[in-house]
């Protein structure tokens, strides 16, 4: 099990690769870490800063708002890879991450797929190390996904 500071760290440091797999710790430690900035930053704009006309949002909160929408942008491509990894990980191919296309319900069939245990069958997404020889490592009758 990963530590929270261990699991953020991995989540950016793999940021943009779709092979391999991701722990559940991983996962749901970065999910956590999401949902506290998020929460934070709507917080701060919460507190008001700017005195708005009746009716209006306030400025802190336009500006909050703003953030939200950075950060949801640029952890965007870390999340997809993330949820990609953690497919891998229960022994599912990383395309079933398009099912989150489908609305509502796919949301939700992809979480479900991420609450489910490791299975050691998910080692065949692990990278492929270099042997430094021009064979290849995998068989050809493998199929990559």
């Amino acid at each position: 099990m990963l530590t929270p500071q261990e699991a953020i760290k991995s989540v950016f440091r793999n940021y943009a690769t779709l092979s391999g797999r991701a722990r559940r710790s991983e996962f749901w430690w970065f999910a956590l870490f999401q949902v506290v900035l998020f929460a934070v930053v709507l917080l701060l704009g919460a507190l008001g800063i700017g005195t708005p006309a009746r009716g209006e949002m306030p400025v802190s909160m336009g500006i909050a708002i703003g953030v939200i929408l950075l950060l949801a942008l640029g952890l965007a491509v870390p999340n997809v890879t993330l949820y990609v990894r953690r497919l891998h990980d229960g022994d599912f191919s990383g395309w079933l991450y398009f099912l989150a296309c489908i609305p509502y319900a796919g949301v939700l069939v992809v979480l479900i797929f991420a609450l489910l245990p490791s299975q050691p069958a998910g080692a065949r997404f692990d990278a492929v190390p270099y042997t430094g020889s021009a064979t290849p490592a995998q068989k050809p009758s493998q199929t990559l996904s």
